[in-house]
């Protein structure tokens, strides 16, 4: 299968390893890229929450890791929490999930606590106002944003107006949405909505459904194993 794989770099190579090690062709084209940025919080903290990988590789270069790394952390799923290990956090729990099971794990963790939520600026659902329904306390520290691509990049613009592509992978709604306005601003969204798409979520699935796509795929569990699984 010829497969588009959209996500930004690290992560993207990485994604690309797994499905040609499967047997399948990948045009790699990122359309995010993370950017850190500058942001300082109060505490103390009982323990550290991420919803996304690029929150740990943020959190490496601010000037508080070092305090920060000593904290338990607890993530959305297994990959952010590879990360968050291999940044250099000692102790990582993953939720192994969506948002919902990160907000069950940390709500039977801890009946009162000051938590840290390195988050990234666009974000889906609300951890810290889920959280505070159960008595917890969180503070939101926007680390890092991922930025959009303006164009398709030149391998992706060819693929789709050469009808090269068999299927796209999406791993968030936002860059679902940005491939959507970027293959329209190049004349080959009908191309693309022509394909199958296969996504990490339903809520990933959103603007797809919304632009017209017909061949929907949703990973029956919210992780990249599951997904790759469906090929």
């Amino acid at each position: 299968m010829r497969i588009l794989l959209t996500r930004p770099e690290p992560d993207n190579a990485r994604s690309a390893a797994r499905l040609r090690a499967r047997g399948h062709e990948v045009i790699m084209a990122p359309l995010m890229r993370g950017e850190t940025l500058k942001v300082d919080f109060d505490g103390p903290f009982t323990a550290v929450l991420m919803t996304s990988a690029n929150a740990a590789r943020a959190a490496v270069a601010h000037p508080r890791f070092a305090a920060l790394s000593r904290l338990p952390v607890f993530t959305v799923g297994d990959h952010s929490a590879e990360v968050a290990r291999a940044a250099g956090f000692a102790e990582v729990v993953s939720a192994q999930g969506a948002l919902h099971d990160l907000v069950r794990l940390v709500a039977a963790r801890f009946a009162q606590a000051r938590l840290l939520y390195l988050a990234g600026e666009d974000r889906a659902g609300d951890l810290a106002a889920e959280l505070a329904r159960r008595g917890i306390t969180v503070e939101t520290a926007v680390i890092y944003r991922a930025v959009a691509a303006t164009a398709l990049p030149p391998e992706a613009a060819q693929a789709l107006g050469t009808d090269q592509l068999d299927a796209v992978l999406h791993y968030s709604r936002r860059s679902a949405a940005t491939l959507l306005r970027l293959a329209a601003a190049a004349g080959v969204v009908n191309t693309l909505l022509g394909l199958a798409h296969y996504c990490l979520s339903d809520e990933v699935a959103v603007p797809l459904r919304e632009a017209g796509a017909g061949r929907i795929t949703i990973a029956p569990h919210p992780g990249e194993s599951s997904l790759l699984d469906l090929f």
